[in-house]
């Protein structure tokens, strides 16, 4: 009885941010229209947008198909076998059977930065890797709350999901950069050039902010899903506490555009951030995600 309704919270909850992220999807393609229809009216011809939108897509599928490579080579990950990482391949494989999913590749760091990411197209080519910082910071139990969300990534095709936004933003950019370098203005134009400019500034920053927006709706989901796989919230409640404190002594350089460009990846920011950086972060405030955690552990023992 108290399974069955576990599953339909579960189901509930999904249904709901699946739907948030769907709303978030569709204002990114509503920026992406209008600015596209603005940039349209101004050149009079639509082959600017159609251009744009089939290199992004390009861009979409390349990335997409090569993220586990992308995202391994740029933490400078090295496979390990059973013998060298018996307790690391235990865990997952435990996890793994639970969610009847095939067993992914593990891979580890050599960073003391503590953090973790899985990554790859679909849960049959995906892969597990974790820093030697994490692998020293958490005990077993916490580590296997960090496991289980990570593996609700691939399992919830969030990879798919950050490299259509990713991909999507980047478009926006490209046309709002075109817009300004030759939106500049012809007066018989129809459209009106300060109108042009104006959506040329605003789109790109609308683009991003909502790419977060959906990275941190991500970023919930696989710490619900994730703690349900685990059945023990509090275990990663625990770790993010933990990470969060080691990543403040010792974080990853902001400045490697790699590392820039894997972080939306990881379970939490590898970059010293404050004020105004926090506020445009690929991932929730640690402290949310902590409470929404212990909520679920409350909920869970009341039942």
């Amino acid at each position: 009885m108290n399974e069955s309704l576990g599953r339909a919270e579960v189901t509930v909850h999904n249904h709901y941010n699946g739907l948030k992220t769907a709303a978030l999807f569709g204002v990114l393609w509503a920026v992406l229209l209008g600015l596209g229809a603005l940039v349209g009216v101004w050149s009079r011809s639509g082959t600017p947008i159609w251009i744009f939108a089939a290199l992004g897509l390009a861009m979409t599928f390349y990335s997409y198909w090569n993220s586990d490579k992308i995202a391994l080579r740029s933490m400078q990950a090295y496979p390990v076998t059973e013998a060298e990482a018996p307790a690391l391949y235990q865990i997952v494989r435990e996890l793994s059977q639970r969610a009847n999913q095939p067993m992914p590749r593990i891979y580890i760091s050599p960073t003391q930065s503590p953090n973790a990411f899985a990554t790859g197209r679909s849960p049959q080519h995906a892969a597990v890797c974790c820093t030697e910082g994490i692998l020293r910071l958490l005990d077993a139990r916490e580590l296997r709350g960090v496991l289980g969300h990570e593996l609700m990534h691939v399992y919830n095709r969030d990879i798919l999901t950050s490299s259509i936004a990713a991909a999507v933003a980047g478009v926006i950019t490209s046309v709002a950069q075109f817009a300004m370098f030759f939106g500049g203005g012809d007066r018989d134009r129809n459209a009106n050039p300060f109108a042009l400019l104006a959506l040329s500034l605003l789109a790109p920053f609308a683009a991003s902010l909502i790419q977060l927006a959906i990275s941190r709706t991500r970023e919930y989901d696989a710490d619900e899903d994730g703690s349900q796989l685990t059945g023990d919230p509090l275990a990663l409640a625990s770790a993010l506490d933990k990470i969060e404190r080691g990543v403040g002594r010792a974080p990853l350089p902001a400045g490697d555009q790699k590392l820039v460009n894997t972080s939306h990846l990881m379970i939490a920011n590898p970059f010293r951030g404050a004020g105004i950086a926090r506020m445009f972060a690929t991932h929730p405030p640690m402290a949310d995600r902590i409470a929404r955690l212990e909520q679920m552990a409350g909920r869970q023992m009341g039942r």
